[in-house]
Order: C-alpha cells, then sequence, then structure tokens
C-alpha cells in the first residue's frame, strides 16, 4: 500500500513541476540569461574601466616626464610640460584632467605667469563634479597667489568653508591670518595665528611660524 501511495505521490510532484515548467520555464531561462549577461557586463565594465584609468594615467606621466631633466646639465622643461599638460587635460576624464591643470597652474607660476595660474585654479575650483578635497586646494592655492594683490575681504570669504575641517584647515587658517593683517585686522590675525599655534593636527612648521606671528600681530592690536 505505502509504495501506491509514493507513485501516486511522485506522478503529482512530476504533474506540479510540468505546469509549473509550462508555465514560467520560459521566465526562469530569461532570468538566467540577465543574471550571465549581467555579470559578463559587470566584468566587462570593470576591465574598461581599468584600461581607461591607465591610458589617462600614461597620458599624464608622460605630460609630467618633460620635468625630468635628460642629465645633470639640463634644466626641467616647465614651459613644455605646462603645454603638454593643458595638450592632456583635453584627452583626459573628469579627475585626471584636475589633476593636469592643477599640475599645469603650479608650473604656470612657478615661471611666474601668475595670472594664467590663478585662472587654472579657479577653474578646477568651480568645476562641480570635480573632487571636493581638488576642488578645496586649488581655491587654497588661488588665494594664496593672491595674498600681496587680491582683494583681502573676497579671498577670507572664499577661504572660509576650508577653516571648518579638512585637508588645507592649516593652510586656510594661515593665509586668513595674513590676509587680516594685510586688510589692518591685527587683532583679526593675532586670534587666527593662535589658534593655528594651538592646532596639534597642523603641521609642526606652520605652528612655529603661527605661534611667531601671533606674538607679532598682538602686540601691535
Amino acid at each position: 500500500m505505502s509504495d501506491i501511495f509514493r507513485e501516486v505521490d511522485e506522478d503529482l510532484r512530476r504533474d506540479q513541476i510540468m505546469k509549473f515548467w509550462k508555465r514560467y520555464g520560459g521566465l526562469v531561462i530569461a532570468a538566467a540569461i540577465l543574471v550571465v549577461a549581467a555579470t559578463a557586463g559587470n566584468v566587462g565594465w570593470k576591465h574598461w574601466r581599468t584600461t581607461r584609468m591607465e591610458e589617462r594615467t600614461a597620458v599624464l606621466s608622460e605630460a609630467l616626464a618633460k620635468l625630468r631633466p635628460a642629465d645633470e646639465n639640463t634644466q626641467p622643461d616647465t614651459k613644455g610640460a605646462a603645454e603638454a599638460l593643458a595638450a592632456a587635460s583635453a584627452k583626459l576624464g573628469a579627475g585626471h584632467a584636475d589633476l593636469a591643470r592643477l599640475y599645469e597652474a603650479g608650473l604656470r607660476a612657478r615661471d611666474g605667469q601668475r595670472d594664467d595660474a590663478v585662472k587654472l585654479y579657479d577653474q578646477v575650483a568651480g568645476t562641480a563634479g570635480a573632487d571636493p578635497m581638488l576642488r578645496d586646494l586649488a581655491t587654497l592655492l588661488s588665494v594664496q597667489l593672491q595674498l600681496d594683490t587680491g582683494d583681502a575681504a573676497a579671498l577670507r570669504g572664499r577661504l572660509a568653508p576650508l577653516l571648518k575641517a579638512g585637508a588645507w584647515k592649516a593652510s586656510a587658517t594661515e593665509a586668513s591670518g595674513l590676509l587680516a593683517a594685510r586688510a589692518g585686522d591685527n587683532a583679526g590675525a593675532a586670534a587666527l595665528f593662535k589658534e593655528l599655534s594651538e592646532d596639534a593636527t597642523a603641521p609642526q612648521g606652520l605652528r612655529a611660524r603661527a605661534t611667531e606671528l601671533a606674538a607679532l600681530y598682538a602686540a601691535t592690536k
């Protein structure tokens, strides 16, 4: 008797499976194809992205190679490197292009082309899709190039967001102090330099310089 029940049970299960497969078999196969396609697509995307990153890095490295002198008697070709970086930035995607502009701006500033350097820094600082850390760095470097010539109040306003936290807080605090002193706000300058001198996260060199400047402007406020 138990054998009969077992056979009936197996027939019912087989019948249910056949009905399920007739109704949903196509969907099961489609889902399996999608899983395989998605996996292959993901692997292909990662390979393409890695290849693109390597290509962009190579373009950037080739431009910077002009800074390496052929021998000890040859000076780095800063002008050639700057021009190569300018050309490279047009070929590079986000991130690498921003780095190329930062490098180019540094070389322009080094060669005395301050206005061109400021323009490049401001371009990176104003790029919405740029890495926030690079944007903040570009803002800081732009302001530092204009410490003696730019509008002190406007420049301090640009530095304000950098004073809250982040990798460039210490340098931004020092620049803000110098701008305050330039505007005749010795008390504000002394306060900023004192804050910097007591910032345990700031580089030791900046803290030492801030201690001297804090004492200097505190005596003249």
